[in-house]
């Protein structure tokens, strides 16, 4: 497939292009900054732009199989990025005729799971509560999804983790699996990876935790 990876600087983004291309994906990984990018390949092309202007991203979409994002903010300080980025990104997608879109939001954004303890759901509310600016930034996000003509899939893990790929997490679509706490960055990206060809997550939010 021919992708297109946004914040693929970030985390998550480094290990959505770096999976793909190990899968032998062709992938345009959209950056701010080159020098901060450090991943090569046959099949991969950097693509400087600075997220602002949907005209000038349609080049790094054109022709593409799917798009997914990582973007997001990585402190409370930068909150409204993904709202605001993400509505580029789709301004750009609408121009070139491309439907495919798979996102990374989180966990709290979604519903809660049946079944989960007290102690669960207490973590969740004391996190929801100290990232509250980050997790309304992420619900906007997922409503301007909503709104747009894209075939969107919204990826929520739980805590994130610095560590390698397991492949051994669950999903649950529509929801969020049952005392899910944790999951690497490597594993979400391979969650992301795997809803692009999966039509049921189409228009969905999918619950990602090990």
């Amino acid at each position: 497939m021919k992708l297109t990876v946004f914040g693929a600087t970030g985390g998550i983004g480094k290990e959505i292009v770096r999976q793909a291309l190990h899968a032998g994906h062709e992938v345009t990984a959209v950056v701010r900054d080159p020098a901060r990018f450090p991943l090569t390949g046959d099949r991969l092309e950097v693509f400087r732009a600075d997220l602002t202007d949907p005209e000038a991203l349609r080049p790094a979409v054109a022709g593409r199989d799917a798009v997914l994002s990582g973007l997001g903010a990585r402190s409370r300080k930068d909150a409204g990025i993904a709202a605001r980025l993400t509505r580029t990104v789709l301004g750009a997608l609408d121009a070139e005729g491309v439907r495919r879109l798979v996102v990374v939001s989180a966990a709290p954004v979604g519903p809660e799971p049946e079944g989960d303890g007290f102690a669960d759901r207490a973590m969740r509310g004391i996190v929801s509560a100290a990232l509250k600016d980050i997790y309304t930034d992420l619900r906007e996000m997922e409503a301007e999804l909503a709104r747009s003509a894209t075939e969107w899939t919204v990826v929520r893990p739980p805590r994130l983790q610095d560590k390698p790929l397991t492949g051994s997490y669950r999903t649950v679509v529509g929801g969020f699996p049952v005392r899910g706490r944790f999951l690497a960055r490597a594993d979400v990206a391979h969650a992301m990876l795997a809803a692009v060809r999966d039509r049921a997550t189409v228009k969905q939010g999918v619950g990602v935790a090990y």
